[in-house]
């Protein structure tokens, strides 16, 4: 078997967007600027239809039931389809576009029932396009850019130290007495908090069964946070391309919550300790119901990530970036950085810059640095802080 990879199938220039959730905002909008043509799936039609009149796009884009029946039906080679849906969704919509040629999207970590479906995809000229939001996405693109700065200053074969924390977070922008705004499910939000944690801390891997446990202060800008490490990041020191002369002392990828969540909180981790998941389902309706989101209020996203360098020649690097995002009348500040970021991936799908088979946001520093300066030109305002 030959291992040239195959060119992607040539893009058609029809997009297919599953879903319009809370992450769904004027990344569409852009889309609807550059695609030929986008389809709205959605529950039905008619809430299809609701959701495009919210965003200003009646008319620009074609609202759809969805099904992945009736999804696979439409599909043409060359198509791509954006899932915004649950994570456990991906594998068989992704069956379906390799089955049809249709290039896949989603702003959701990689899976293992994705991965398998990799080889297949990348024989069928398909691009698998994941990680591509926020968390994960511009944390990596922020990353990549920090690595790549870093390793050009000290020198990758220089024994040093190094520091890493990537963490993210989105809050009410103004504070409320429960500290958080749910900007996603709260049964997700919920399940995450009941997922162990594994980082590295004084150079030592560390699992935390339960990532509140583990939260603590975390200064942004001046600001004090709370912050704690979730899903597993030391995976991401070979990801971020961190060069093996250089000993991690603390990386760690999670959490920002404002001051006083763990506090606040302390009822719900209660119930996260003791109750099984038919308990947790009902307190996330309870949660929903009791703290909704609603049109008035507004969100807040604030991105931090910083990584510190120090040789064993006494030389020293520091570098961090911040994002600290407000929502607006337009969309939330979490709908903004996901789907613009996610459109922004799929427009690379569509002018051919994407080779078939997985990529996530950043797989290079070179990439980071383009797509971080088409964020900034889309109006996504970040800062570098550099110090030598």
């Amino acid at each position: 078997m030959s291992d040239v990879t195959p060119d992607a199938v040539p893009a058609t220039g029809t997009v297919h967007w599953i879903g319009a959730g809370l992450s769904t905002g004027t990344g569409l909008e852009r889309l609807c600027d550059t695609a030929d043509r986008v389809r709205l799936w959605h529950r039905t039609e008619e809430r299809a239809a609701q959701a495009l009149a919210a965003l200003g796009l009646t008319g620009r884009a074609e609202p759809r039931a969805y099904t992945l029946s009736a999804l696979a039906a439409e599909l043409a080679p060359g198509d791509v389809v954006v899932s915004m849906l649950p994570a456990p969704e991906h594998a068989g919509i992704l069956a379906a576009c390799v089955r049809e040629q249709a290039h896949f999207a989603c702003s959701s970590y990689v899976s293992d029932a994705v991965v398998e479906q990799v080889p297949e995809a990348q024989k069928a000229g398909i691009v698998v396009l994941t990680e591509a939001g926020l968390d994960p996405g511009i944390d990596h693109l922020f990353a990549h850019s920090l690595v790549a700065r870093a390793r050009a200053a000290i020198g990758e074969a220089a024994p040093a130290s190094y520091r890493l924390t990537s963490y993210c977070g989105g809050v009410p922008a103004v504070p409320n007495d429960f500290r958080y705004r749910f900007s996603w499910a709260p049964l997700g939000v919920l399940n995450a908090l009941r997922s162990p944690a594994r980082y590295l801390e004084g150079g030592t891997p560390t699992t935390a069964d339960r990532p509140w446990e583990a939260t603590r202060r975390h200064d942004v800008d001046g600001e004090t946070f709370e912050a704690y490490p979730n899903r597993d990041s030391v995976p991401f020191v070979e990801q971020y391309g961190l060069p093996p002369a250089w000993t991690p002392q603390t990386f760690v990828r999670g959490t920002l919550r404002l001051d006083g969540w763990l506090r606040a909180w302390e009822p719900v981790f209660e119930e996260l300790r003791n109750g099984d998941d038919t308990r947790i389902a009902a307190l996330a309706q309870e949660l929903a119901a009791r703290y909704p989101t609603t049109e008035s209020d507004r969100d807040r996203v604030v991105l931090a990530v910083s990584l510190d360098v120090r040789a064993q020649d006494g030389r020293t690097w520091s570098g961090g970036y911040l994002l600290d995002l407000v929502g607006d009348d337009e969309d939330s500040a979490m709908a903004r950085c996901v789907s613009r970021t996610l459109a922004l991936g799929i427009g690379h799908i569509l002018d051919g810059s994407l080779p078939a088979g997985l990529n996530r946001a950043a797989e290079t520093a070179a990439r980071s640095e383009q797509w971080l300066g088409e964020l900034a030109r889309d109006g996504l305002h970040f800062t570098l802080r550099i110090d030598q």
